[in-house]
């Protein structure tokens, strides 16, 4: 059977499976239509012709707006839970789509669109469990000595789901969907679990605390953001794998890096990254704490250090070890952003906008939109540094939308320090227009 068979008999297995005749389907996605305040769909006998080439031996593609009917229906059980994990019908209809020819993109942006209107409803992370693994928790939490690995495989998908949205949601829904899971981590930890499932318990939550940490920091809760990777780093500690505990260290420095003065805690944090990295396996995290430790180092005036750093950066990120445990730490676009930075600030301005551009044009994924913020507000700096001002509000445009989707701290705060650089044209029109779109959509 080819793929688009496969998928085929996917979508119909998946109507089949909830007792929906094709015209109970083709109901079902009129009426979700009319939930959303879409325009009305074709009459129910057209709808159910196009159901029908969906599951054909020759299927179609449904077009977007069907997409995400689609997944709207798919994303509640049959009894009207919300569930979008591993296992879901949900999760089955992405892979429907995914072996129809859709692109990897869409899916993604297909899944956060979903996932963004099930959220407004309030559901929280039982969302993301598959319906067997839903079970398993409760009877950990009540019985934690019945722990199973596949409620610990759950925990970590719930955490990646949520990490996954990063860009594409609020970071204060992202909270409320996160702690449930970590709190779920807490009281397992206070146990007793069986002795053999503690690491794995102790790495999803050093990953979904690091992530809290994250969060809250984005939210702008400083003293809760601490304690959150106090918690992370301290679990860390108990595992052996080096590179988990340099990953907390690098999250950790990249928040203080923008909630201190100064610029001490951030380098002492990096510092201890790379030394925690170097003895790990994860040659990915040595690079992403190597381009931190340089981005410090440039922020300092140090440009034979940031260009050490940097060289070393380098050095890890040509490395291709067969299996790295950590393979999506860090990547290339991301890199040409922190050289970008070193340039910025103790090299060349027209190299660092160089670096900046050909890295946001890399950034183009949901998951990235934070990001890429980040790195064309600092594109804009180099643009003044160029003398090209008014060029420079223009990036800064694209900006200010990006940092307000998510509410996010470090967008917003780049913003700031970039706005305050064109002082010296701030009775030009292009310059109140910028401050017109930071106070309508940020407020300052």
């Amino acid at each position: 059977m080819d793929d688009k068979a496969a998928a085929a008999a996917t979508m119909k297995r998946l109507r089949n499976r909830r007792g929906l005749s094709l015209n109970d389907l083709a109901r079902a996605l009129s009426v979700t239509a009319r939930e959303l305040s879409q325009p009305h769909l074709p009459s129910v006998a057209s709808v159910q012709r196009s159901v029908t080439r969906w599951e054909s031996t020759r299927p179609t593609m449904p077009d977007e707006r069907y997409q995400l009917l689609l997944g709207l229906v798919y994303a509640r059980t049959p009894t009207g839970q919300t569930a979008l994990g591993a296992g879901s019908d949900f999760a089955e209809y992405l892979g429907a789509l995914g072996m129809l020819g859709e692109s990897e993109g869409r899916i993604a942006e297909l899944r956060s669109a979903v996932v963004r209107h099930v959220t407004d409803a309030g559901d929280g992370m039982l969302a993301f469990l598959a319906p067997g693994v839903q079970t398993g928790l409760a009877q950990a939490l009540a019985e934690p000595t019945r722990t199973e690995e596949r409620v610990l495989a759950g925990l970590s998908g719930v955490v990646s789901d949520v990490n996954a949205q990063v860009g594409t949601l609020p970071f204060v829904r992202l909270q409320l969907l996160l702690a449930p899971a970590l709190e779920a981590c807490r009281r397992l930890l206070a146990g007793p679990v069986p002795d053999p499932l503690i690491p794995e318990l102790r790495a999803v939550t050093v990953s979904a605390a690091t992530l809290a940490g994250r969060l809250a920091f984005e939210t702008r809760d400083d003293t809760a953001s601490r304690a959150l990777y106090a918690d992370a780093t301290s679990q860390a500690e108990a595992l052996a794998t080096p590179w988990r505990r340099a990953g907390v260290h690098m999250s950790h420095a990249l928040v203080t890096l923008y909630s201190e003065d100064g610029l001490g805690g951030a380098r002492r944090l990096a510092d201890k990254a790379v030394r925690t990295a170097r003895t790990g396996t994860s040659a990915r995290v040595r690079a992403r704490a190597h381009a931190l430790q340089a981005e410090i180092a440039a922020r300092e005036g140090l440009e034979r250090q940031a260009q050490a750093a940097l060289g070393l950066a380098w050095y890890d990120m040509e490395a291709h070890p067969q299996s790295d445990p950590s393979p999506s730490a860090f990547s290339l676009p991301h890199l040409r952003g922190f050289e970008g930075v070193c340039e910025l600030y103790v090299g060349d301005a027209r190299s660092a906008h160089d670096r900046f551009d050909r890295s946001a044009d890399s950034l183009s994924a949901p998951r990235e939109q934070v990001q890429r913020a980040i790195v064309r507000t600092d594109q804009a700096l180099a643009r003044i540094k160029l003398g090209e001002p008014r060029a420079a509000a223009d990036l800064l445009h694209e900006c200010v939308g990006a940092a307000a989707s998510t509410g996010g701290r470090v967008p917003a705060i780049r913003l700031r320090r970039a706005r305050r650089e064109l002082r010296p044209w701030r009775h030009e029109a292009w310059v109140a227009d910028l401050d017109d779109h930071l106070m309508d959509v940020l407020g300052s």
